[in-house]
């Protein structure tokens, strides 16, 4: 099979397509024909050595694919050869195959196409996760979502607007701003020209927000806190802006406020299964009836997998980029 392999930590230069075996399903798992896997902001850390677990080299990068199952490992029931999945992986699905644990693949959505499928696995399980599960936003909360035009921020707001809910989002630049409040923000706001805690308080009549998906860590904490609304909770997700920073820990308990810092592709096996299931029940419903979609800014063929790095580096992109690996 075709594979891009990371033989060194560096640019995107550092990734090369090459021919490796096929592998083979274990205990518990399934072998997928990758049709396309999709690029996260964790591959980008791995490329570059600065991911909190480093990737042993060589190593196939990617944490989400689609395609079709093309084996079924010893011990896994409830799938078929040629059935249209997607699914979460730990690593491996920047190639033409790619084995995933059985409880962590999901059917393709009626209505989706194999490629965009892709893009699912990673947003959703993360958007579950952290909104639904840990952060518990339910109606009337309101929320606010760092990088809304973002692969991650893009299926936030769309959840809101699914349940109903007022959310808020930050961007950077006019054309993404615009996107966000076509997914679903009320209100979208410029993280270059505005300040998003006054922003936020106007909207709310000095409320705030219930719910704070954050991807940048410590240099928006103070400023999160001080956009919560009593009883709020943050969920931080990423550290663009930094790792360390201090909590006013006074203000914190002044609003009953709750932060949680979370992780997904270094879960349990069964931590990661209780995710797939909810995502399934909560959000596979709502992607079936176009609800939900997913939103691909641009694909590119495996062979261009540095080409896509390059351009998510660059920050231009609006939801997720796709890499087609049967091209």
């Amino acid at each position: 099979m075709r594979a891009i392999v990371l033989t060194r930590t560096g640019g995107p230069e550092a990734l090369s397509c090459t021919t490796l075996p096929d592998p083979r399903p274990a205990q518990g798992e399934v072998l997928i024909d990758v049709q396309a896997t999709a690029l996260n902001y964790a591959d980008l850390l791995q490329r570059r050595g600065t991911y909190g677990t480093p990737a042993l080299l060589p190593s196939v990068l990617g944490i989400e694919c689609s395609g079709t199952v093309a084996e079924i490992g010893p011990g896994v029931t409830g799938w078929t050869v040629g059935d249209r999945v997607c699914a979460l992986v730990s690593g491996g699905a920047y190639a033409e195959r790619c084995c995933a644990p059985a409880t962590q693949l999901m059917p393709v959505p009626a209505g989706v196409d194999l490629t965009s499928a892709a893009a699912l696995p990673e947003a959703a399980c993360t958007v579950w996760s952290n909104l639904i599960d840990i952060a518990r936003l339910a109606a009337p909360d309101v929320l606010l979502v760092h990088g809304g035009a973002g692969g991650i921020g893009s299926f936030a707001l769309q959840v809101a607007r699914a349940l109903g809910l007022r959310a808020f989002a930050t961007a950077g630049d006019a054309r993404k701003l615009a996107r966000c409040v076509e997914l679903g923000a009320e209100r979208a706001i410029s993280y270059r020209s505005e300040d998003f805690v006054a922003v936020l308080k106007h909207e709310t009549a000095g409320r705030g927000a219930d719910v704070i998906l954050d991807n940048m860590g410590a240099g928006y904490l103070t400023r999160n806190i001080d956009a919560l609304a009593p009883d709020g909770r943050i969920a931080m997700i990423g550290l663009q802006s930094g790792r360390d920073g201090e909590i006013a820990l006074g203000k914190m308990m002044g609003k009953r406020a709750a932060l949680f810092t979370t992780s997904l592709r270094d879960r349990p096996l069964a931590a990661k299964a209780r995710i797939v299931a909810g995502v399934l029940a909560d959000f596979w419903p709502l992607l079936s009836t176009a609800k939900l979609a997913p939103v691909v800014d641009t694909v590119f063929p495996l062979a261009e997998m540095d080409k896509a790095h390059a351009y998510m580096e660059s920050g231009q992109h609006i939801g997720k980029i796709v890499v087609d690996c049967k091209t």
